[in-house]
């Protein structure tokens, strides 16, 4: 890992033995465990909320959506490579920690303002942030350890937790208070979980102790305060927030023994450090605008108002429009390879390949074997890693769209046809004329409102949400006319006209009427089968779900630790190739839950129910701890001394090029092609539990082949000789 690497060659730093401890680790862990704790916290809160951001707000269709979101994560995990370059070469670790978080605080401070163009510009800035931030925090981490040290793997596995409790705050949080009061307040609490994150990394030990215990505080508070209500996710929170006040109990007292070294991530050359700190800041403007046209896909030049391709549209229709799937998925990997962020992604995976590729055959046979091992683990990480990013596009459309996520109080029943109920498109506390309506939730959605003031409501949700965004975005009169008569004309209550209502009742010139909406209510005689309606109850937002992974994490991480341990005392420790099997298989079965939920369980509305989501969280967490920790330390020990930061950026390149992959994936549950309206849940409903059936029996059939090959990997790896120079 870079860490060690920075830890063993930084030959001026004092003896990492002399660091205060507590608890057998330097003190200056914890500086970091909270500073990485922060920064996951604001990555993951935007995340959360990105790409319903980007459809609900903005107004992208679901392709576009996909595409831009999946050339966001894959630049996201490229820079990093570039980043430790830098930092090793020119300014050190500290240095380029400081550039990360203030790109990426100024980054999700611009997320805030609804203009296309800056909000690119926002992407831009938390891509080239997370490049220096990313990399070299976890060089720091590494550094406070002296080289061959015991305690480096249980100092990371702390700063791990860190990680995980920052990822599970961030959507109980920002995806909460952003889908329910407004996305600028989501994205506002992203940028100051990164501001406090970058200070508690450069403030005296003093001020960083305040920092720690105060913002744990608050922030447990607001676990507490603001939450949908319901008992799972209200007792989630608590845990989550004393989990985090027990840590900042923890990093204060290791504080008092003294924070974080300054000599720790210094620069390796201060004798040139001004002048390499200012052509590094030259070059990062240079190429921010690039990453603006890369993320945008060009869409962002004048004139030009979709993402851009350089294979016509006149060759790729006829691809997609093909009768056989194999060339409409041709089709959908070749406009995506063919996008500017594609492209670059292809082009760099190819000459990392091809140069990888000739050093390993200029190798003797045990290096040569052991490469070989690490291409073909490469190529299933990269299958795994593909398909468990579903979780932050298809995944979360799915549970916006086709989850039950409302626990409703009562059904509406026979007795209820044709009366009539006022209900509150905002939170209860909004205004104190809403005291006491039920909320027009997610379970309306495929009903019928046979009010006749519905079509009026929705002509006025739709022009104040359209003519509210930024002049080159807002239709002509014809496309807003054609716009409000497509909401209209759908017969049953949409995701897209519940968008358009609860956004517009969330604008400061919203009037008390905009806020609430006449229900009446139209029961089948076969209400039971035709879907039953709840009445009352909480609504849990989509974007709290993300906060499921992480939280798994925290509780099996550990018990998958000492489950390894204890199989290694037993000598039945699977080999690396075998838990890659393991990994994939248990991803295979997590995408087979939402297909059996759409397919056995779900109402004739095309409502699944909520335990479904869970246990695709569930099995992909296993999965994941299966075949993520061991990757890393696979390319370390299986790589030659020479190789190994090579091989290493060749493998967060196939990461980023998992997320590319990704996102052509997510393409194929595109719900609203052609339009921007989403149709009801009961016509969307199988389009994604087909894409999620494929997934399933794809990762298993690539677990089963990888569980046939892991022999001969194992053999390969010759574990009983040294690493080779």
């Amino acid at each position: 890992m870079s860490g060690d690497t920075a830890a063993s060659n930084d030959a001026s730093s004092p003896n990492q033995q002399d660091y205060p401890q507590l608890f057998g680790h330097p003190t200056g862990l914890y500086t970091l465990f909270f500073a990485e704790m922060w920064e996951r916290f604001s990555y993951y809160g935007m995340r959360a909320l990105l790409l319903f951001y980007m459809i609900k707000q903005l107004g992208f269709g679901d392709g576009d959506a996909y595409a831009i979101y999946g050339a966001y994560t894959a630049l996201v995990y490229m820079t990093p490579f570039f980043g430790g370059m830098i930092a090793d070469k020119l300014l050190g670790g500290r240095t380029a920690v400081v550039i990360g978080g203030l790109l990426m605080a100024a980054g999700h401070l611009l997320m805030a303002i609804e203009t296309e163009w800056i909000f690119f510009t926002a992407l831009s800035l938390l891509i080239a942030g997370n490049g220096f931030f990313k990399p070299n925090i976890s060089t720091i981490v590494g550094s406070l350890y002296p080289p061959g040290s015991s305690k480096r793997d249980g100092g990371f596995t702390i700063f791990y937790i860190g990680i995980n409790l920052g990822a599970a705050m961030a959507p109980l949080l920002c995806g909460y208070v952003g889908e329910t009061y407004g996305w600028h307040y989501g994205f506002g609490l992203a940028t100051i979980g990164m501001l406090v994150g970058l200070a508690v990394f450069v403030a005296p030990t003093i001020v960083t102790q305040i920092l720690i215990l105060g913002t744990a505080l608050l922030s447990a508070f607001g676990l507490i305060a603001f939450n949908p209500g319901d008992v799972f996710t209200f007792w989630t929170n608590v845990a989550v927030a004393l989990a985090l006040i027990a840590a900042g109990g923890v990093a204060v007292l290791a504080l008092a023994k003294g924070g974080l070294p300054q000599e720790v991530g210094r620069t390796p050359k201060p004798e040139t450090y001004n002048g390499n700190l200012t052509k590094v800041l030259i070059c990062t403007a240079v190429i921010i605008p690039i990453l603006v046209l890369l993320v945008s896909g060009g869409s962002v030049l004048p004139g030009i108002h979709e993402m851009q391709t350089l294979i016509p549209e006149s060759v790729i229709k006829p691809m997609e429009d093909s009768e056989s799937k194999l060339v409409a998925g041709l089709a959908e990997f070749v406009k995506e390879a063919s996008r500017p962020a594609g492209l670059v992604l292809i082009v760099a995976g190819l000459f990392a390949s091809l140069f990888l590729i000739r050093e390993s055959l200029r190798m003797d046979k045990v290096g040569r074997e052991r490469m070989y091992v690490v291409f073909i683990l490469t190529f299933f990480s990269l299958m795994f890693w593909a398909f468990f990013e579903q979780s932050g596009s298809s995944l979360n459309n799915f549970t916006d769209r086709n989850v039950d996520r409302v626990m409703e109080t009562s059904t509406a029943s026979q007795e209820d046809n044709g009366k009539t109920a006022k209900l509150r498109l905002v939170p209860e506390s909004s205004h104190e004329s809403l005291a006491g309506l039920d909320f027009l939730s997610q379970e309306y959605l495929g009903q019928v409102n046979s009010h006749p003031s519905l079509n009026d409501k929705l002509a006025k949700a739709v022009t104040g949400v359209e003519m509210g965004k930024e002049e080159a975005k807002r239709p002509t009169p014809e496309e807003l006319k054609q716009t409000i008569k497509d909401v209209q004309d759908q017969k049953k209550f949409t995701m897209s006209s519940l968008t358009y209502l609860r956004e517009f009742a969330k604008r400061e010139e919203a009037k008390p009427e905009d806020k609430v909406m006449n229900w009446t209510y139209t029961i089948p005689e076969n209400a039971d089968s035709a879907g039953s309606l709840g009445l009352g109850g909480v609504e849990i937002p989509a974007s709290v779900f993300q906060s499921i992974n992480p939280i798994f994490i925290m509780i099996f991480g550990l018990v998958f630790t000492a489950l390894w341990a204890v199989m290694a005392g037993f000598g039945m420790e699977p080999s690396t190739p075998v838990k890659f099997a393991l990994g994939l298989a248990q991803l295979g079965v997590a995408f087979l839950c939402p297909w059996i939920g759409a397919e056995y369980y779900a109402d004739a509305n095309g409502m699944v129910p909520v335990i479904w989501i869970v246990l695709t969280y569930l099995f992909m967490t296993t999965g994941e701890l299966c075949l993520s920790p061991v990757g890393l330390s696979m390319v370390t020990k299986l790589s030659p001394a020479r190789l190994v930061s090579t091989v290493m950026g060749a493998w967060f390149l196939a990461t980023a090029f998992s997320q590319f992959l990704a996102a052509i994936i997510a393409q194929f549950t595109k719900v609203n092609d052609g339009g921007n309206i989403v149709p009801p849940p009961s016509e969307t409903v199988d389009i994604y539990s087909g894409v999620f059936e494929g997934i399933g029996w794809l990762a298993i059939g690539a677990g089963f082949v990888c569980l046939l090959l892991s022999p001969l990997l194992t053999r390969w790896m010759h574990q009983d000789k040294p690493q080779a120079d």
